[in-house]
């Protein structure tokens, strides 16, 4: 009999430290405001992104999201205050390759390690980069830019948002597979990039399809390749990299959700729930697609093994290319 006591004593002890245990986490997760930090400045992909999810995010919570642009240095300056930043899930970050898989390899005192500080929540989206000229360039493929290139070393340049960014290694890229000499002009995000390529101060730019599509299509602009294996279904005329001459070219680009390392297990596991709810909506998805960002939310796990595995195939780019900080 007192071992079906201690038993019953036992099971009821459980119960109540779970439910003192859901109590808490549904008392610690944000109730009235959450800040969704941007690493890049506003009119660039990572901002129309964010802003799409944001909007969303809040309807269902119930509370209000702020989106805030903390651009420079690639996206290094978000991550740097998300990992050292407040941890109570207050502040999420939608990061980046740049700064969550490359920074670390290409600068030497980067204040934060992704692995150690930077929690991963999920995989937002996914989607290639488009080599675009300002309408002005010679060039009518990407065969004939890389002849412009070749015939006169040192003289192009190309856009990226930021030393370490994602535009700015496919550019790397590109030359150690063409063997071409540009000059790579590093901006603040998409938006400031886009301006100064339209006003022709600037030759190209790996842009993303969301902040080059507008101008494409008015003329401006003029897109050479796509850096998917597979052509865009919103750009079907589009050549592929590999499709310009270099076989298996592939490097895709993508957003995810994280924050600061620091911040209770529950919570993220919570946020993980909230942000694939979002993310995987009919509506979300529509509006995403519309701007070429391919949804793909995940489990946290699933997010860890992809920034381990491109931060491992970006070290070899930059080993082999010599690239520093500038």
């Amino acid at each position: 009999m007192n071992r079906q006591i201690f038993k019953f004593r036992t099971t009821a002890l459980g119960l109540a430290l779970s439910l003192l245990a859901a109590i808490s986490t549904a008392q610690e997760f944000p109730t009235k405001q959450v800040t969704m930090i941007v690493g890049f400045a506003a009119g660039g992909a990572t901002d129309t992104a964010a802003r799409i999810i944001a909007k969303k995010l809040g309807e269902n919570l119930g509370l209000s999201v702020i989106v805030d642009n903390r651009a420079g240095a690639g996206g290094n300056i978000a991550h740097e205050q998300i990992a050292a930043g407040v941890a109570d899930g207050s502040v999420i970050l939608l990061g980046s390759v740049g700064p969550l898989c490359i920074a670390p390899h290409l600068i030497a005192k980067l204040p934060y390690d992704p692995q150690r500080d930077i929690a991963p929540l999920t995989m937002a989206v996914s989607f290639p980069n488009v080599f675009v000229v300002h309408a002005g360039v010679p060039a009518k493929n990407f065969t004939e830019f890389i002849a412009m290139a070749k015939a006169k070393p040192g003289t192009l340049d190309y856009a990226s948002t930021g030393v370490g960014s994602a535009s700015h290694l496919m550019g790397e890229l590109v030359k150690q597979r063409a063997g071409i000499d540009m000059v790579h002009i590093p901006y603040k995000g998409g938006g400031p990039a886009m301006i100064d390529l339209l006003a022709g101060r600037i030759t190209g730019y790996y842009a993303t399809p969301s902040t080059s599509g507008p101008h494409l299509a008015s003329g401006k602009l003029r897109a050479l390749a796509v850096t998917s294996l597979a052509r865009l279904p919103s750009m079907p005329d589009v050549p592929t990299m590999a499709e310009s001459g270099f076989p298996g070219f592939e490097a895709t680009n993508w957003y995810a959700f994280v924050a600061s390392a620091k911040t209770p297990k529950a919570i993220l596991d919570r946020w993980n729930k909230e942000l694939v709810k979002v993310i995987s909506s009919p509506d979300v998805n529509e509006q995403l697609i519309k701007h070429g960002l391919t949804p793909a939310p995940g489990t946290r796990e699933e997010l860890a093994k992809t920034i381990q595995r491109e931060s491992e195939m970006w070290a070899k780019v930059i080993k082999t290319g010599k690239i520093t900080a500038e």
